[in-house]
């Protein structure tokens, strides 16, 4: 899939249908003086309704048609006939949407799961025929309901991206590098900061036909959490991660401060991101040499005495295979 072809945000417009009015019709028929009231109700208009679909991962769908209208309801009819229902117009959406109220930015529901369906707009009640209305003072009634209007409503569909492992780190840290090394993913890849304005997905495949869903996010900036940079338009999909793959470069100025900052912008969007199992991947290893490796390694072993690390090097394919086995460990303890 390409860049342009995934769309995580959008904003729609949705008008659902009216309700159909009641007939005030009187019952006529030879041989049948003064039948009475027989009007029959209106038809229901046609609601809005999201449907989860798990073969979709973007909301490319939205991208060129974003107002939906649904059916008006028909008018009741004699011989109390109700009118018809408003036909409903189902958008499907891939699973991890969260829709709010564009208005009042409101979290409306999510939709977490196969074939789930949430009416986002309902349809204008029917209005009841004169039949209703048929007393022993008023055996004729001539009025009945008007059907109750639609609705109109501007709303937000924000995808958050469910995969298995997330990548975080800064911009150029070789998150996309790793992503086209370990999946058949192929990111863009550049020298320079922010190549990466959407996430991407890979799946990585690991020993005996198993397989696990890796999410390369664009890159923290310090701020973030703030909105500054990409800011939230990536933080919402590491949310849905069961595991963090923390990358930081080994040409670094300092790993542990890196770390620090990322772990503080994830803290601030929303603590409950740091309960989340989590690995530190020492990216562009292939930079170093020996000695300094092993002096890094003492510094790094003092620091990270209950988080999990390791050195790799996409470019050398060096520690990928060690790499995999220690998220699918953590992904299935």
């Amino acid at each position: 899939m390409t860049e342009g072809n995934f769309v995580d945000y959008v904003k729609v417009h949705l008008s659902s249908g009216n309700g159909g009015k009641g007939s005030t019709h009187l019952r006529r028929e030879k041989y049948v003086a003064k039948g009475g009231p027989d009007g029959g109700d209106g038809g229901r208009g046609g609601h809005i309704i999201l449907r989860g679909n798990k073969n979709l991962w973007t909301l490319l769908s939205f991208k060129f048609k974003r107002h939906f209208k649904a059916g008006h309801g028909e008018h009741g009819a004699k011989q109390r006939s109700t009118g018809a229902d408003g036909e409903d117009i189902y958008l499907d959406v891939p699973l991890g949407t969260v829709v709010r109220d564009s208005e009042t930015n409101e979290v409306l529901f999510e939709i977490t799961e196969d074939g789930e369906e949430k009416i986002v707009v309902e349809g204008g009640l029917g209005g009841r025929g004169n039949w209703h209305f048929k007393t022993s003072t008023n055996q004729t009634p001539r009025y009945a309901q008007p059907g109750i209007p639609g609705q109109e409503k501007d709303v937000t569909l924000e995808l958050k991206v469910l995969a298995d492992v997330g990548l975080v780190g800064f911009p150029n840290a070789g998150k996309s590098t790793l992503l086209s090394a370990v999946t058949a993913a192929k990111p863009k890849i550049a020298d320079y900061p922010f190549t990466t304005l959407k996430p991407n997905l890979g799946i990585v495949q690991y020993r005996e036909f198993k397989s696990f869903v890796i999410a390369d996010i664009p890159g923290i900036i310090e701020g973030a959490a703030e909105g500054k940079g990409l800011g939230h338009y990536f933080l919402r999909h590491i949310e849905r991660n069961s595991s963090l793959l923390f990358m930081i470069p080994a040409d670094a100025k300092d790993i542990v401060e890196e770390y620090e900052i990322l772990l503080n912008e994830l803290r601030k969007y929303n603590p409950e991101l740091l309960d989340k199992e989590r690995i530190v991947a020492i990216s562009k290893s292939d930079l170093l040499d020996e000695e300094l490796r092993s002096e890094m390694k003492e510094e790094l072993d003092a620091y990270f005495k209950e988080t999990d690390y390791l050195f790799i090097s996409s470019v050398a394919q060096t520690g990928l295979q060690e790499l995999k086995d220690r998220l699918w460990k953590q992904l299935n303890d």
